[in-house]
C-alpha cells in the first residue's frame, strides 16, 4: 500500500498502535460514543461575556493534553516529520481552506500560540479476545480498531478562536457537495461531509468526512471546540475503517479531556 500524505496524519501513531498489540497491554476504555442526542453547536457563549484571555506558548503547552490525561489513549507531542504544514495544503476554493487545514492537522487561522499531539486508543479488552478468532477478516478489524487522533491546539487574540470554529462551520456547509486539495503536494478530494453531534468546551461541532486519494477512500471524524480564546481541531482516522472497513466512533473522550483542561 503507497505511503500517501493523507496517511502522514498517523505514521508515528500507528508504531505506538502495533507496540500495544504485541504486548496485548490493558484492556483500554472505549473513547466515547458520539453522543447522538447532544446538541451539535455545543454551548453557545454569553453575548455580554468578557473576552477570554489568550495563553503564550508555555501556557498552551502546559494546557494540552499529555500521557495520562485519557483513560485508554496514549498521548505524545506530534513530531515536526510525522505532520503536515499549513503552508503545504493548498485548496481550489477559499471557504474550504479551513476544513482542510484542520482535516489534515495543521493549524486554522493565526494563532497566537499553537501545538500538536498525537492521541491514540489502546486496543480494547473486547477486540483484544476477538484477535483469537477463527475468522481472519473479524480477527483483523479487532487487530487494527485503533483510532488516531491529531490535535491541534491554538490560542487567539480577540474573536480569533470563535471565528476559527465559524469558519469550519462555514465551509462544512458551503463545502459539504465536496471539494479538492493538495497536501504536501498529493491531491485530495473530499467527496462527502456529514454533520455529526458532540459535546465538548463553549462551542464544538462534529463531522464524518469521506476522502479520496488515488481511488482509495479514507473516512475522518473531525470535531472543532473551542474553550475561552483556544481552539482546537481533532482529526481521528481509524486503521481498521480505512478502505471501506466500516465507522468508527468520534474522540469524545479527548475532546471532552482537552476542553476541561482549557476551562
Amino acid at each position: 500500500m503507497r505511503s500517501t500524505a493523507i496517511r502522514r496524519t498517523a505514521v508515528a501513531a500507528t508504531a505506538v498502535s502495533l507496540a500495544l498489540l504485541a504486548t496485548a497491554c490493558g484492556g483500554g476504555s472505549d473513547s466515547g460514543s458520539g453522543d447522538k442526542g447532544a446538541d451539535a453547536k455545543g454551548k453557545e457563549p454569553a453575548a455580554a461575556a468578557p473576552a477570554a484571555k489568550a495563553l503564550g506558548a508555555a501556557e498552551l503547552e502546559k494546557a494540552a493534553l499529555t500521557q495520562g490525561d485519557v483513560k485508554g489513549h496514549k498521548i505524545s507531542k506530534a513530531a515536526a516529520k510525522d505532520t503536515i504544514s499549513v503552508d503545504d495544503i493548498k485548496t481550489g476554493k477559499e471557504v474550504c481552506a479551513p476544513f482542510a487545514d484542520a482535516l489534515m492537522g495543521a493549524q486554522v487561522g493565526q494563532p497566537g500560540a499553537f501545538t500538536k499531539r498525537t492521541v491514540v486508543s489502546e486496543p480494547k479488552k473486547s477486540n483484544l479476545e476477538k484477535q483469537d478468532s477463527g475468522d481472519a477478516e473479524e480477527a483483523f478489524k479487532a487487530a487494527f480498531d485503533i483510532t488516531t487522533t491529531q490535535l491541534a491546539l491554538g490560542s487567539y487574540d480577540g474573536k480569533g478562536a470563535q471565528e476559527s470554529v465559524a469558519s469550519l462551520r462555514t465551509a462544512a456547509t458551503e463545502c459539504a457537495g465536496g471539494f479538492e486539495f493538495t497536501a504536501a503536494g498529493e491531491k485530495q478530494k473530499v467527496t462527502r461531509i456529514t454533520e455529526e453531534q458532540v459535546k465538548g468546551g463553549e462551542e464544538s461541532a462534529a463531522w464524518t468526512v469521506q476522502v479520496e486519494q488515488s481511488g482509495e477512500k479514507i473516512e475522518f471524524k473531525l470535531v472543532a471546540m473551542r474553550q475561552g480564546a483556544s481552539f482546537a481541531s481533532f482529526s481521528s482516522m481509524n486503521l481498521a475503517a480505512m478502505g471501506g472497513g466500516g465507522d468508527f466512533e468520534l474522540p469524545t473522550a479527548v475532546v471532552q479531556a482537552q476542553a476541561a483542561k482549557l476551562a
